[in-house]
Parts: structure tokens; sequence; C-alpha cells
């Protein structure tokens, strides 16, 4: 496809995919404050609790997470060259010996039912879907333990064409936050508390860093229209939140399995 409008990101090359969020510190909007702010709402962690982060890219919130929670960590994510750099991340901070990153799907768990305290997830629920993975990832949670997911959500009931087109198309599942929690509640949690993520988890944290790793990228694959194609598609995205962000964002969902 040559226009970058119609373009989904899911038609991409994934190893160039990789080799690009590789060479950024966050693979998705965040920052350790709003990690830490969502972890303020979940009071049942100990020493011997079972947490999983799903989709957890290199690790950035899970090292947040490890160095400010107890209990044992795994982070599971698809592409094994951001489980290396995770398990490399954890080393670094000295946390191997209560952090391991480990190749998965978020679809095709093997955990035992009800044998995790805390489901973590940030921006990549969507993989799955949101209705799909709380309803899925429920029974393996203890009665009482936590689910925490970031999940991409409009702020008002309208919105300009153009940014409600772009979502239709990468991800239909979006929906307003209110939407969102009675989603939630009918999975089987209560909604313990949803917060938008501020702007700056979507541009100094995210947008900005990429601008150098664009250039980079560009530089090595000149010419290669795939590449070139993606790079397009990341910037069209920053240039789609400058432009509408008062109208969606990313919003934390924290939910208590009852």
């Amino acid at each position: 496809m040559s226009n970058t409008d119609n373009t989904s990101i899911h038609e991409f090359d994934f190893s160039l995919i990789c080799e690009y969020f590789s060479s950024t510190e966050r693979q998705g909007p965040g920052s350790p404050e709003v990690t830490l702010k969502a972890l303020s709402f979940i009071d049942n962690l100990r020493a011997e609790s079972r947490i999983v982060d799903l989709g957890c890219g290199t690790g950035g919130q899970t090292m947040v997470l490890a160095q400010n929670a107890p209990g044992q960590i795994t982070g599971i994510d698809l592409f094994p060259d951001f489980i290396r750099l995770f398990n490399q991340n954890a080393e670094k901070l000295n946390l191997q010996e209560r952090v391991k990153g480990e190749v998965g799907s978020m679809d095709n768990l093997s955990f035992q039912e009800e044998e995790l305290d805390l489901i973590w997830s940030e921006g990549a629920i969507y993989n799955i879907g949101f209705v799909r993975g709380l309803t899925e990832w429920r029974k393996f949670l203890k009665t009482g333990g936590y689910v925490a997911v970031t999940e991409a959500s409009w702020f008002t009931d309208e919105r300009p064409e153009e940014i409600e087109r772009f979502w239709m198309d990468a991800y239909p599942e979006i929906d307003t936050i209110p939407n969102k929690v009675t989603q939630m509640q009918k999975a089987g949690y209560v909604p313990v508390a949803s917060f938008i993520l501020p702007e700056n988890c979507w541009t100094e944290n995210y947008h900005v860093p990429q601008v150098a790793v664009q250039e980079a990228f560009l530089k090595k694959y000149a010419g290669n229209k795939m590449a070139e194609e993606f790079i397009g598609f990341q910037r069209y995205e920053a240039e789609l939140y400058s432009k509408y962000k008062a109208y969606y964002g990313y919003v934390f969902y924290i939910g208590k399995k009852i």
C-alpha cells in the first residue's frame, strides 16, 4: 500500500518492527509515574506473590514494578529479541532472581488456574482484545487478585472523522471509558480504578525519543519501501496524536477479581 493513511501496523514485517522498537526504551505510551500510580491501587502483594506482565516488550514498566513491589515477576512477549533485552535489563538492575522474561503468547498462557496475584499489561491487550483478554486471563488469577491494563479509549462520544477512521481500522474495539469500565465489570472484576495517561506519556516518553531512531532507521534502510512505509506510519500516528489528543488516549483500568 502506498498510502500511509490506509496502512495498518499489522501489515509490516515483524523483524523490522522488532528492530525498531528494540532501540526505544518504550514500546508504547507510558511512564514510571503512571506505572506506580496504577500499582498504588493494588494491595495484595507479598514476597511470595506471582506477577505476570503480558506483552512486556523490553521491560521498561516491568522493572519499575519489580523495584516497587514484592513478588516473583514473569514477563511474557512474543518476540525473542525483546525477551533477550528484557533479561539483560533485569540483570543490569540486579533483579534476575525475581524477574524473568519468557517468550510466549498472551492467547496461549500456561499458568495454573488461580496461580497469579496480579496480571499487568501496558499497551498490549489490544493484541488479543480487551474483553477477550480480561475474560480469558481471569481464571489464572486468585480470588482477590488484580488485573491492570492500559487500553486505547475515546474521551468523548463524538470525534472528527479522520481519527475515528484511523482507530476503527487499527483497533475497532476502542470505546469510551464508561463502556470499558462496564466491560471490565461484566468480565467478572470490580472496577477499582481508571485514569487517563497524561500527555507526556505519549510525547516526551514515546514519540519524541523515536525521532532519532527514525532518522537512523531510514539511513540504514534507504530505499527499502517496507521500512520507509513503517516510519511513515509511526510519524503519521504521532501527527494524529498531536492533532486529536483531546479525543483519545490510553487509559489505565484496574480490576479486582471477585
